[in-house]
């Protein structure tokens, strides 16, 4: 799983990426491509920790990815873009990083801050670069499917398929709203369409906003987050046990900066499954409406494959039981199959023989 950070010159992306990986500004490649693993906040390892005591807490990561330069920093609308494409493609959601600041030391990038006009030209920069490479295939695969080959029904269904698409982006219509999970996803995956991505907003506002709701809520954005870069970077370097102070005084209740990382987690369609015992806890990341054998695979390729069963508790079952002995002993306990499809939080011990 990646997430590409995008933004323009001065919004803060890179302080923002900073902040969620815990790496120091003056660590950073300005010129280049930072990548870091990133923890996904799961509070029910903390529950889980408390009842068995483990010798070890695997927090599940996903990457993130700073990119050079910001989009449209030339000031041509597609060039900022157009440079950074390629590791676009590859990311499965983006975060678009807002300026939502006043400030006299940080230079307004097109000299004004205004937020809603930014995520307007980020838009149409995505809109444009699919559209750019949708049509160049529909022109390909128009002299193509005239002639007879072997592939030829399946170009067709590509053509039928990327003109439907065509359409779509030039009426300003974001792709993930036209391709269909399934087969037509399959045939233009390839592309890795910018417009197919969940698209998760951040606003970067001063201190004294850092509590307040964002400036406005995108209906297109599968979340939107407010945060403060710099505040959020600051309460990073410290230690958890001694962050409560600086949160109260700008009344927050968490690190924002964990919130957007969940929220680029939630927006992939991704939820956990957790594992407990005495060596011990884990949070395993799955796409929602996965089975339980799509969940022993994650964890190793032997247990899908000699899969008896599930030993599976929902995690507030868990938590109200106190331990697995009494949550047995109260029923909670199932024993699942390959095809159960596994819930969010749920704790499972998998049974199987190879």
């Amino acid at each position: 799983m990646r997430v590409a950070i995008v933004g323009f010159p001065y919004s803060g992306k890179s302080t923002v990426f900073s902040a969620i990986a815990n790496i120091p500004r003056a660590n950073l490649n300005l010129t280049g491509e930072n990548i870091a693993a990133v923890r996904i906040p799961e509070p029910r390892l903390d529950d889980l920790e408390k009842m068995y005591q483990p010798k070890k807490r695997t927090e599940a990561t996903m990457e993130f990815i700073d990119l050079p330069g910001g989009a449209g920093d030339d000031g041509n609308a597609n060039a900022g873009l157009a440079k950074n494409l390629p590791s676009l493609r590859q990311a499965a959601a983006l975060v678009v990083v807002l300026r939502a600041f006043q400030s006299d030391s940080v230079p307004a990038f097109k000299d004004r801050v205004d937020p809603r006009a930014d995520l307007s030209i980020i838009r149409d920069e995505i809109t444009f670069a699919d559209l750019l490479a949708c049509t160049n295939r529909v022109e390909k695969l128009e002299a193509a499917v005239k002639k007879p080959t072997k592939d030829q029904e399946k170009q067709k269904k590509e053509l039928e398929l990327l003109k439907r698409c065509q359409e779509a982006l030039e009426a300003g219509k974001p792709l993930r709203d036209v391709i269909q999970p399934g087969e037509e996803e399959k045939l233009v995956r390839s592309f890795g369409f910018l417009t197919q991505k969940p698209l998760v907003v951040a606003f970067n506002v001063g201190e004294a906003d850092a509590a307040k709701p964002p400036p406005f809520i995108d209906p297109a954005a599968a979340a939107t987050v407010t945060l403060c870069a710099t505040l959020e970077l600051d309460l990073a370097q410290l230690a958890p046990e001694e962050r409560g102070p600086f949160l109260a005084e700008y009344g927050l209740k968490e690190i924002a900066g964990q919130r957007l990382v969940r929220a680029a987690f939630d927006a992939l369609g991704m939820m956990f499954f957790l594992t407990a015992g005495p060596e011990e806890v884990r949070s395993w990341p799955i796409t929602r409406g996965a089975t339980a054998v799509d969940a022993a695979a994650e964890i190793h390729s032997d247990i899908a494959r000699g899969f008896i069963r599930a030993e599976t508790v929902a995690f507030a079952d868990l938590l109200a039981a106190g331990n697995m002995r009494d949550a047995k002993a109260a029923n909670k306990v199932r024993l699942e199959p390959k095809h159960y499809v596994v819930q969010d939080g749920d704790v499972i011990l998998f049974k199987f023989n190879v």
